[in-house]
């Protein structure tokens, strides 16, 4: 499944959200599969979540089913029991390897207010021209220093919108707009290290918290630097499964040639 964290849902935790879907899979009567033991819980697996307060159009699980359900029936079911802002947006039946090894890559969107496009664009171009830049990020192994410059694929500056009015003054309320592409590494890059490793090269430093969203998650296709439809595979594996049992059942007729 897809779904989204928007509007003031993006603060959630990733823990509050677990809760409030476990909720709605019981408000939908989904019928779970369960776990073995003494303490059997829902077979749920979340993939590769949004830090707190991070929007996201692309965030990632999986459910395993006691038995088969209309696809847009449960997406449909599911996503009225949950909260406005978390939406369940895609589905797709699993019929290829491990998900979570599909999601390589994420695309980022950071809308840096108070700052003035050129001076992003000076800053970018400092970043990516630079072999390393160092970072350091408190973990809860203590302080870690890595290199953000090698997950990030490309980092560029949104053109400014043409100005309706005609002025050519400053603008009084500048934003620069930045789209963000970055490999899953270990340890993860977020789009917090990039923002700490602009401010370390270029000395930018936004005035307000930048507000980030996650625009897609999956594989990268390394020849043109894009983040490509995770669920792409299962639908290909879907759509190879529905030609075969129609090519099995027009055989089954007498007089149809196959």
């Amino acid at each position: 499944m897809r779904y989204t964290k928007r509007g003031r849902l993006r603060f959630t935790s990733h823990r509050d959200f677990q809760r409030a879907f476990e909720r709605a899979l019981r408000r939908a009567d989904v019928p779970m599969a369960y776990s073995a033991g003494f303490t059997p819980h829902p077979k749920v697996s979340y993939a590769n979540a949004a830090p707190t307060g991070t929007a996201s159009e692309a965030e990632y699980l999986e459910i395993a089913l006691a038995r088969t359900r209309d696809i847009e029936e449960l997406r449909a079911s599911l996503d009225a029991s949950l909260p406005d802002g978390l939406d369940i947006i895609d589905i797709v039946e699993a019929r290829t390897g491990d998900f979570a090894e599909q999601l390589t890559a994420s695309h980022w969107e950071l809308r840096l207010d108070g700052v003035d496009p050129a001076e992003a664009g000076r800053a970018v171009r400092a970043f990516l021209a630079a072999e390393t830049v160092e970072v350091r990020r408190q973990t809860k192994k203590g302080l870690r220093v890595f290199d953000a410059r090698a997950a990030v694929v490309s980092l560029a500056v949104l053109p400014d919108p043409p100005d309706p009015a005609g002025s050519h003054g400053p603008d009084p309320h500048p934003c620069a707009i930045l789209r963000l592409v970055v490999r899953h590494l270990i340890p993860a890059v977020r789009p917090d290290d990039v923002l700490s490793g602009l401010r370390a090269t270029a000395d930018l430093a936004p005035p307000v918290p930048a507000a980030v969203t996650r625009l897609a998650q999956g594989p990268l296709d390394e020849e043109t630097g894009t983040v490509t439809d995770p669920f792409a595979p299962d639908r290909e594996a879907a759509g190879a499964a529905s030609t075969r049992a129609a090519g099995q059942r027009a055989a089954a007729v007498p007089g149809i040639t196959v």
